[in-house]
């Protein structure tokens, strides 16, 4: 069975972990489907947005203790390797060239809240709880640390990962791990509206933005001047941008917009 589920409705992914009974908690095969789903999108093709979840009660508990557990016995190079592993799902997931959206309920433990870090939005229930939770067990979160303190900032992350301390979906949104939380019931419904409202922009814009965003961040704009302007520029004059603005001047949606 798949530890890694992934349908396709329209232009939607919808891609579930699906080892409930342990949680979602991952071991080398979901991360091994899971980095494969994610180094396989390329913009422009079938999907324009995907969303992440999770099965049974709880989105992600983290690492699977039984599978980290062998790695006592791994050498110091087979300890690194198979970390790199783990960080290399985490970057295929972040550079991802479409919208990420992660439907967290339940709980987002360890990784798990490293997966709510590279999500592009992240929408909670107001039950959920997270927690970087690492240090309660000796270890540290390390492979999802650039990721995690990227969206939370240095001061939580100070707190969080020190305190390995559970905090609630209202926290979370807070320190902006989460965008949205809303009652476990109108999960789906805040998940399809942000949906919607993804799909009414250009799929080749959406990739720029996602792409820009991540050269821009913690530089001098001075620094990026050359690169911001040579994006606009080429994007101007795409057939994407042309047609958007002529959609927009006459009055009419623009083709990539659902119908």
């Amino acid at each position: 069975m798949a530890t890694v589920e992934v349908t396709q409705s329209g232009p939607v992914a919808h891609v579930v972990l699906n080892r409930p009974e342990v949680r979602n908690a991952f071991d080398e095969a979901l991360i091994g489907e899971l980095t494969a789903w994610a180094e396989s999108i390329r913009a422009g093709g079938p999907s324009r947005v995907a969303i992440l979840s999770g099965a049974g009660k709880t989105f992600c508990a983290g690492a699977d203790l039984t599978w980290m557990s062998r790695m006592v016995g791994y050498s110091a190079d087979e300890n690194v390797r198979d970390a790199r592993t783990l960080a290399r799902m985490y970057q295929a997931l972040n550079d991802v060239p479409i919208p990420l959206i992660g439907r967290v309920h339940g709980a987002a433990l360890g990784g798990g809240a490293g997966l709510a870090a590279v999500c592009d939005i992240v929408v909670a229930a107001d039950d959920a709880l997270f927690g970087f939770t690492e240090a309660k067990l000796g270890i540290l979160p390390a492979v999802i640390s650039p990721y995690s303190v990227a969206k939370i900032g240095q001061s939580a992350a100070r707190e969080l990962f020190l305190t390995a301390a559970r905090f609630t979906a209202a926290r979370a949104r807070e320190i902006g791990l989460v965008h949205r939380v809303v009652g476990a019931g109108d999960l789906d419904a805040a998940v399809e509206a942000i949906v919607e409202e993804l799909l009414t922009s250009g799929p080749e814009a959406t990739a720029g933005a996602k792409a820009l965003i991540a050269g821009v961040a913690g530089k001098e704009p001075r620094s990026v001047a050359t690169l911001t302007a040579e994006t606009i520029a080429r994007h101007r004059v795409s057939p994407e941008g042309q047609e958007g603005m002529r959609a927009f001047l006459e009055k009419r949606k623009a083709p990539w917009v659902p119908q």
